[in-house]
């Protein structure tokens, strides 16, 4: 299923589409307002289309409950989990914060299996001193089988 869009992709939006129909993790450091958000909905809709699920992390509960508006307008079954609020834990498109990310890795949950994308929205937190080994643990503890999709507007500041 090809999806289509009424303006003109950016040369690395194009590649990161080709990336995802391939099954290839993806890490998407680019500006503020460049259109990275396009990439994580474009693997959304096309896991989605296939029957398979998705969890979008944020390292914030604010930023958390905002994708989850924002994603909820475009697609059904999206569901959010914060150390605070579940709604929808069972659906389709999941947004939850990091490390609860993290804790449902912790526990094995067969859920994980049933995944097709991890989206890692703020990716740079992996040099964040404090919480940085909750990235470097989900990298790890994801099964091979889940694909990645990284993106940071500052993680050419940090390298």
């Amino acid at each position: 299923q090809k999806f289509t869009y009424n303006f003109k992709l950016d040369i690395f939006q194009k590649m990161a589409i080709k990336c995802i129909e391939m099954g290839k993790n993806i890490l998407i450091a680019a500006h503020t307002s460049s259109g990275k958000t396009l990439i994580a909905e474009y693997a959304i809709a096309y896991s989605l289309f296939k029957g398979k699920k998705v969890i979008y992390t944020t390292p914030i509960k604010a930023l958390s409950n905002q994708k989850f508006r924002d994603l909820s307008r475009i697609f059904s079954g999206v569901g959010l989990i914060t150390g605070d609020i579940s709604i929808n834990p069972e659906g389709e498109c999941i947004v939850m914060t990091t490390e609860v990310l993290r804790c449902i890795l912790g526990n094995r949950s067969e859920e994980m299996y049933s995944l097709e994308w991890v989206i890692i929205d703020e990716a740079h937190y992996i040099k964040d001193l404090q919480r940085g080994f909750i990235w470097e643990e989900i990298l790890i503890l994801l099964p091979k089988s889940v694909k990645i999709i990284c993106l940071s507007a500052t993680i050419p500041n940090i390298l």
